[in-house]
C-alpha cells in the first residue's frame, strides 16, 4: 500500500519517487494499494486550496484506477486499530494508514521517518 503522497508521485512520475520505489510499483509481482484514507486526505487538502496538493479526490481516484491500482476501503477493524498504535505520529491520515497495513496485512511504502517506527514491515523510501 502506498502513503499518499508517495501515490502521488508514482502517478505523477515525479522526481521525488526514488529509483527503488518506482521499481517495486511497477513490478508485475505487485499489486499496489491505495487507502480510500489517501483519496480522502487528498479531497480534503485540495478543497482547502493547498498548494501542496494540485488535484482533486475525484481526480486522484481516476488516476489510481487507471494505473491499475487497488483502493483499500477503511473498515472498522481498522479504524479500531488505530487506538492500539504507539503514538509515534499524530496525523490521522497516516495513523489509520498503519492500522490499515498492519491489520490487512500489506507492506505500507511511504517517504516519512515517523511512519517507519510503527513497523519493520513499513518501506521506507
Amino acid at each position: 500500500m502506498l502513503d499518499t503522497h508517495v501515490a502521488l508521485w508514482a502517478i505523477t512520475d515525479s522526481p521525488k519517487l526514488p529509483p527503488k520505489a518506482r521499481e517495486l510499483i511497477t513490478s508485475p509481482k505487485t499489486h499496489v494499494w491505495v487507502s480510500a484514507a489517501s483519496i480522502w486526505e487528498i479531497a480534503i487538502k485540495h478543497s482547502l486550496g493547498r498548494g501542496d496538493m494540485p488535484i482533486s479526490g475525484a481526480d486522484a481516484q481516476r488516476y489510481f484506477l487507471a494505473s491499475g491500482y487497488r483502493c483499500l476501503s477503511i473498515e472498522a477493524e481498522h479504524a479500531a486499530a488505530v487506538e492500539d498504535l504507539p503514538s509515534h505520529h499524530q496525523d490521522p491520515f497516516d495513523r489509520i494508514l498503519v492500522a490499515q497495513a498492519l491489520t490487512e496485512p500489506m507492506r505500507l511504502m511511504t517517504h516519512d521517518a515517523q511512519v517507519a517506527l510503527y513497523s519493520d514491515t513499513i518501506i521506507k523510501i
